[in-house]
């Protein structure tokens, strides 16, 4: 098992855990009767949330929690895809019910959307060539001028790379800015940069659809929960917050951990 995984696992069983499943499981959760949630995402982050290669469908963790949750609560999911830099404040103004896309539960975000209780508990780590043998940990990576971070603005990534590893200059010549995720990570991959920061969860995505193309060096850094993300005073927190804490305690959050971070593969 690598680290990573290691990480992941143990990040996800602080979530997960079997405290008081009786109660959780046996207690009925509110009735939406029928409401259709209009949910957003970016559709670009696997193996959170991704086009399967294969079959072109959207597919991944967040998309089998959330439609099980809605399943719960007798409501529809109604998905929709917009970018990462319009998401946050797209929720806000309404025009979506809810917003995942692994995102951090921050105080800043905090003063303009709703969150969720944390549905995942994730870590930052470098992710780099599987050859790479210049740098293994943020310190050595920061000491080489010539060495540059792929990241996508605005994203905990982004602000890691900035605060943790560079000088705190947010707009450092070394960080290279891409529209998405998956675009730093090709970007990686054809040495245009040479790290980029991920989380447990995307990493983990990454090393197993790519085999010998990337690796994790260093240790984790910081620690972050994953949200999901409402207009302010959205009448869906309770609800939601509801069916988390009873897929929490009745193991399916464990069982998805199982599917899409240990036994799924992406298809290259």
């Amino acid at each position: 098992m690598t680290s990573t995984r290691r990480f992941l696992l143990a990040g996800a069983a602080l979530l997960c855990t079997m405290a008081g499943l009786s109660a959780a499981h046996a207690q009925a959760l509110p009735d939406l009767k029928g409401r259709t949630i209009v949910a957003v995402t970016e559709n670009a982050y696997p193996p959170l949330n991704f086009k399967d290669p294969k079959t072109g469908e959207s597919v991944g963790w967040e998309y089998d929690a959330f439609n099980e949750i809605a399943k719960r609560l007798n409501a529809k999911v109604e998905w929709k895809l917009t970018s990462w830099d319009t998401m946050i404040e797209a929720v806000r103004q309404g025009q979506f019910d809810v917003g995942m896309d692994g995102i951090t539960i921050k105080a800043d975000r905090k003063k303009q959307v709703d969150f969720s209780d944390p549905y995942m508990v994730s870590e930052q780590f470098m992710m780099v060539r599987a050859n790479e043998k210049r740098f293994d940990n943020p310190k050595a990576f920061k000491a080489n001028a010539k060495l540059l971070v792929g990241a996508q603005g605005g994203t905990t990534n982004f602000f890691t790379a900035v605060y943790e590893v560079l000088d705190g200059n947010e707009k450092n010549p070394r960080i290279k800015l891409y529209d998405t995720f998956g675009l730093s990570m090709q970007a990686l991959k054809a040495g245009d940069v040479d790290m980029v920061l991920t989380d447990s969860a995307s990493s983990q995505g990454y090393i197993k659809a790519f085999p010998n193309t990337y690796k994790v060096v260093g240790k984790p850094m910081g620690h972050e929960e994953f949200g999901f993300i409402f207009k302010p005073k959205s009448n869906l927190v309770a609800p939601i917050n509801a069916a988390i804490k009873q897929l929490k305690a009745d193991g399916t959050f464990d069982k998805l951990n199982q599917k899409w971070f240990v036994d799924y593969k992406l298809n290259q």
